[in-house]
């Protein structure tokens, strides 16, 4: 696939902006890891070798203990195998995650609670919570779901809003005076108090909090987009496509949104960090998702009513950090890279 010489010429303006590109090699491993977590942070071990047989635990479906001698029917304790066969001095052999420990397993001790601080030798390397979870899992599996509830989220809200925000544009009239009644009207509803009515009925699950999150979170990119067709409707290639036939619908799809692509690309990084913090904070509040689900919010809730456990609110505020400074870092290339006028210079 080859580019046209002005996309080259963007993709070298953005990789000029230093903290931009590395932000995005950043969020890259971010996402990789998250993505592929299973392999690197998993109480099911990523290889059993067992009287001469191997076997592939991590994508595969539950194998009792009693597949490796173990005498039980449940799940096998693969921690508890790599033991059994270190005692034995046999040629099996197990090979574990470098964090042994899924999101919802509790860890305990005998004579003593959680939460506990990190151990670089029982591979708690954050420590754990309140309940023994441990806490470097919870921040993998939780970033997971946050970035795909923020992906998600921004299809949405950018479906409704550029679709709705263009027809106001190029319709105008009493067409968009409509519209901004509406948008107007909706702004002033308190979307708090939505999620806690709606929270006393139902318990919020993923697809819940995504639709009333895209409910109310398409106006903003949609006077944005309105804006912006005000703008393009009238140029000269729009006047001409409308003389040729081309129909209403063809010229918002084919010709204005195409026009306004760098609009929206700049604004897609912000609206996934915003759909991130959105998330942390309602399930912070206990109006997010249900647990035991790994969430940053809850996290942070779990850090603020433990303060002698600092490594839980540290990791959580930490992880938001990094996250949120490379979303923004990355937006800001973004628009810099996108933005014909070049009025700025990143170092």
């Amino acid at each position: 696939m080859a580019f046209n010489p002005v996309t080259i010429k963007k993709i070298k303006r953005f990789r000029s902006i230093k903290r931009g590109f590395w932000s995005l090699i950043i969020l890259g491993i971010m996402l990789f890891v998250s993505f592929f977590a299973e392999v690197f942070i998993n109480s099911k071990a990523l290889l059993v070798h067992y009287n001469g047989e191997f076997y592939f635990p991590t994508y595969t479906q539950m194998i009792p203990g009693k597949q490796f001698g173990l005498g039980y029917s449940y799940e096998t304790n693969y921690r508890e195998l790599k033991n059994k066969f270190k005692h034995e001095n046999s040629s099996n052999f197990v090979i574990l995650p470098p964090v042994p420990f899924n999101p919802y397993e509790n860890d305990l001790k005998t004579n003593s609670y959680p939460p506990f601080a990190p151990s670089l030798n029982e591979r708690h390397f954050f420590g754990t919570d309140n309940v023994g979870r441990d806490i470097l899992a919870r921040l993998v599996y939780g970033f997971r779901t946050a970035i795909i509830f923020s992906f998600i989220l921004l299809i949405l809200n950018y479906t409704i809003g550029i679709t709705i925000g263009c027809s106001m544009g190029y319709f105008g009239g009493k067409f968009d005076l409509f519209f901004q009644r509406i948008i107007e009207i909706w702004t002033n509803v308190p979307f708090l108090y939505v999620i806690i009515i709606i929270a006393s009925i139902v318990i919020p699950n993923f697809l819940i909090l995504v639709l009333i999150m895209a409910f109310f979170g398409w106006i903003g990119i949609t006077w944005v987009m309105r804006t912006m067709t005000y703008r393009e409707k009238e140029k000269e290639y729009i006047l001409a496509v409308r003389s040729l036939g081309a129909s209403h619908a063809r010229i918002i799809f084919r010709h204005i949104i195409p026009n306004t692509i760098s609009v929206i690309v700049t604004y897609a990084p912000f609206a996934i960090s915003g759909g991130i913090v959105s998330l942390t904070s309602l399930d912070y509040l206990g109006f997010g998702l249900p647990a035991p689900t790994p969430s940053w919010g809850e996290l942070l809730s779990q850090g603020w009513q433990n303060m002698d456990a600092w490594w839980i609110a540290s990791s959580v505020v930490g992880a938001l950090v990094i996250t949120l400074m490379t979303v923004t870092f990355i937006g800001e290339a973004i628009r810099e890279a996108f933005d014909p006028k070049l009025h700025t210079i990143y170092e």
